[in-house]
């Protein structure tokens, strides 16, 4: 071999190595994992975990992350006013009275919560406040709503009361009043990631108090994964919701939200209460121990999680099956679950 022979590969090496640097240079460093907890939206526990370049990037993206919560938990709040802003607070205490003119953003969540009345057939009803405000105070109180007063409450919970024209909110009925604890969460997760992914946020799980959200996938490549909780008490009636029975692949722009009766509930007189009310009953829904729902949507996932839990089991995977881009499993009170055909393909079982 001549020398002129043993220098090519030599040089094609080094341009090889000179290369792959270059290369890894114009990348930048390698994406490191942090996370955030926040304690003020939506009274729940708010993480975010992700992937930034550094941690001045992750501060940045988790503070706007942050504050675009902060809005919408106060744009959807139907317990307080705030300065400035006109909110669900405000179209409660005035809607019936007068139109009135409302953010273009709430006016758009209220179509959308308006809509996922009708189509889950009033299971999950944003105009049932009436009488889940009862069930609220009762929850608070310690004292069961009157059988009386949660019949003529129901009288005061139809959809079609809710007047939506031209940048405006009104109620027909001077008695109804909205609830969105059932589709809140979920339409904010999807908005917040939304403009956190336009604002460059590309690797992140947002999870809002059981609302969970993937955007992107981990720098492996690999999905994120999002646990069920153990929705059963034990001998001693304790909650372990450390021990997850199942666990959920969720790609890009999927989502899970589960529903239980073991999330916000009160005992009175030794028989639980919790807060998912079956409004045709108008007591709480003892179908299941909890429900949790995979789609395409947070928004629709919230929504029809709180209708499946809500409705007996033939109705509940009819409605279930009937709805494009979602899957669901149900957890009963005895131990026992059933499932959407399509859940196995994003969800498998664990050990507790």
């Amino acid at each position: 071999m001549t020398a002129r022979r043993r220098v090519l590969p030599v040089v094609l090496a080094l341009a090889a190595v000179v290369g792959v640097l270059a290369w890894a240079l114009l990348r930048g460093p390698a994406p490191q994992r942090y996370s955030a907890t926040w304690f003020d939206v939506f009274d729940t526990v708010t993480t975010v975990q992700g992937y930034a370049a550094s941690e001045a990037e992750w501060a940045q993206q988790a503070q706007a992350l942050h504050a675009d919560l902060v809005r919408l938990h106060r744009l959807f709040d139907i317990y307080n006013h705030y300065d400035g802003i006109v909110n669900l607070y405000d179209v409660n205490a005035g809607a019936a009275r007068s139109p009135l003119e409302i953010d273009e953003l709430l006016y758009d969540f209220l179509g959308f919560a308006l809509q996922q009345a009708r189509d889950t057939g009033g299971a999950c009803n944003v105009a049932a406040g009436a009488v889940l405000r009862l069930w609220h105070d009762a929850r608070e109180s310690g004292v069961l709503p009157d059988a009386a007063a949660l019949r003529t409450a129901a009288g005061h919970c139809d959809p079609g009361d809710v007047l939506l024209r031209d940048g405006t909110v009104s109620f027909a009925d001077p008695a109804l009043r909205l609830d969105v604890g059932a589709v809140a969460k979920g339409y904010a997760v999807d908005r917040a990631a939304q403009w956190a992914e336009s604002r460059g946020l590309g690797c992140a799980l947002l999870n809002v108090g059981g609302s969970v959200r993937a955007i992107g996938q981990k720098p492996d490549g690999t999905a994120w994964t999002a646990g069920v909780e153990n929705p059963w008490p034990d001998e001693n009636g304790e909650y372990h919701l450390a021990d997850i029975v199942a666990a959920a692949e969720l790609r890009d722009k999927t989502t899970l939200v589960i529903s239980g009766d073991y999330q916000r509930y009160t005992v009175i007189n030794g028989v639980s209460y919790h807060h998912l009310i079956d409004l045709a009953t108008l007591q709480p829904a003892r179908y299941y121990s909890s429900v949790a729902v995979l789609g395409v949507s947070s928004a629709a996932a919230d929504a029809y999680s709180t209708a499946l839990f809500c409705l007996p089991p033939d109705e509940s995977r009819a409605l279930a099956e009937a709805a494009p881009g979602l899957e669901a499993l149900w957890m009963l009170p005895d131990g026992t679950t059933f499932e959407t055909d399509g859940w196995a393909q994003y969800a498998h079982w664990t050990a507790p």
